[in-house]
């Protein structure tokens, strides 16, 4: 059985800092690209980043770059989440997805539709 579990999430102010991580058992996890969402109160899910199966291409959400990094340890079957420079308009539910594909590029990155599964989010909150 697939588990994904987010965890690291907190109340933080504004420029701080915040890791994320995602722990994934039950799948061959360099076999999966993974990725980060989030979706605050009232609003969709949107994409944050994602990183491919052997951690060679990352993707970012233009809202995020420069100032999020994704990462990946594979031999800990482990996913980061790196954020800096938090804003409040950053506070949101962050979720984990994985999904089957091992290929070098990602063509839609960005769509939860591909992802095969998700965990129950981690709850970030930012103080101005």
């Amino acid at each position: 059985q697939v588990h994904v579990v987010e965890s690291g999430g907190g109340l933080v102010q504004a420029g701080d800092s915040l890791r994320l991580s995602c722990a994934a058992s039950g799948l061959t996890f360099s076999s999966y690209a993974m990725a980060w969402f989030r979706q605050a109160p009232g609003k969709e899910r949107e994409f944050v980043a994602a990183i491919t199966g052997r951690g060679v291409r990352s993707y970012y959400a233009d809202f995020v770059k420069g100032r999020f990094t994704i990462s990946r340890d594979n031999a800990k079957d482990t996913m980061y989440l790196q954020m800096n420079s938090l804003k409040p308009e950053d506070a949101a539910v962050y979720y984990c997805a994985a999904e089957l594909n091992s290929s070098r590029n990602l063509r839609t990155p960005w769509r939860p539709d591909d992802y095969d599964y998700w965990g129950q989010g981690t709850q970030v909150t930012v103080s101005s």
